[in-house]
């Protein structure tokens, strides 16, 4: 069966895919690219993009990854919509199922990304979708006049926030702690904008009201207080950092604490010949160019793999 595995399969189709696609295609390897089931990632969710080189005007996030898929399907890369739910990595090739169908392939590229985190309380997974969103930029424009609270307290947070006052009368940043993580540039820009306000060192307890099928307003406690307080609005925002999507190789590639896959020397993971690129093994810079620059470090360590076998 090994006679008709792929050279390389790409998992997942966000910048570092997509890159990945684009430097396999131009070596001829005539890469197989599993779509996964966020096509395009975490850049699709995402209005303006205005730090990608090249663009100085900016360009939407649909529209970068588009360019970025049309260009690797031009140098023959191929696209298959579909999630792998199982992989084993034991022997080569390695073989992966999608969608019930088995492939198999010499090298593989993980560059499968990283998800939203939510409070996990049972009244917010009733009103996702209903007023709760993990997504500011997809979902901001249904708050017009209306009044949100963001969760959280990084960069992520407070660009929500900023997002939202696009929209929204008023913006209310919850924050469990008594400062911000977010960098510098963007807690002035939150400082300063009048329809942004902050309560610090609360945490939700509860988001209302999931037997009216809509949000009302959120339950908020202070730290070390029982007293509950409760804020009237009418959509949440959870902002609370991501987790990486590596539940599939779960036992079978070296990863850290927090679930990122392990990488050295370039993009190499604890098995030889599989490689992994973005946000999948990155939480510290979680960009849309540094995914990409992996991605295309991740095709030139599988080339290299590839020509050495």
């Amino acid at each position: 069966m090994s006679s008709s595995a792929e050279d390389v399969i790409i998992l997942g189709s966000g910048p570092a895919g997509l890159t990945a696609a684009l430097y396999t295609a131009r070596a001829n390897l005539r890469p197989l690219v599993i779509e996964g089931n966020e096509t395009g990632g975490q850049l699709v969710l995402t209005t303006l993009v205005e730090n990608y080189p090249g663009y100085p005007d900016g360009l939407m996030g649909p529209e970068l990854i588009s360019r970025m898929r049309q260009q690797a399907e031009r140098f023959g890369a191929r696209f298959l919509k579909g999630d792998a739910t199982a992989a084993d990595l034991s022997g080569s090739p390695f073989t992966m199922m999608v969608d019930n169908e088995v492939r198999q392939t010499r090298a593989l590229i993980v560059a499968t990304g990283a998800s939203a985190n939510l409070l996990g309380l049972e009244s917010e997974r009733k009103l996702l979708g209903h007023g709760v969103s993990t997504c500011a930029t997809c979902d901001g424009f249904f708050f017009r006049d209306q009044q949100v609270a963001v969760v959280g307290g990084g960069d992520s947070a407070v660009e929500e926030a900023l997002f939202l006052t696009k929209f929204a009368t008023k913006v209310t940043l919850i924050h469990r702690r008594d400062k911000l993580r977010a960098s510098k540039i963007m807690q002035e820009r939150t400082f300063a904008n009048s329809k942004i306000e902050v309560l610090w060192n609360r945490r939700v307890v509860e988001i209302l009201d999931p037997s009216q099928g809509k949000v009302t307003g959120v339950t908020t406690r202070s730290d070390g207080s029982s007293s509950l307080e409760t804020l009237a609005c009418d959509g949440v925002f959870v902002a609370i950092g991501h987790s990486p999507n590596t539940k599939l190789f779960s036992g079978q590639l070296e990863m850290d604490e927090r679930g990122y896959i392990v990488t050295n020397h370039g993009t190499m993971t604890s098995v030889p010949g599989v490689f992994a690129a973005g946000d999948v093994q990155d939480h510290v810079y979680k960009q849309a160019v540094t995914a990409a620059g992996s991605g295309c470090m991740a095709a030139l360590d599988a080339e290299r793999y590839l020509e050495n076998l």
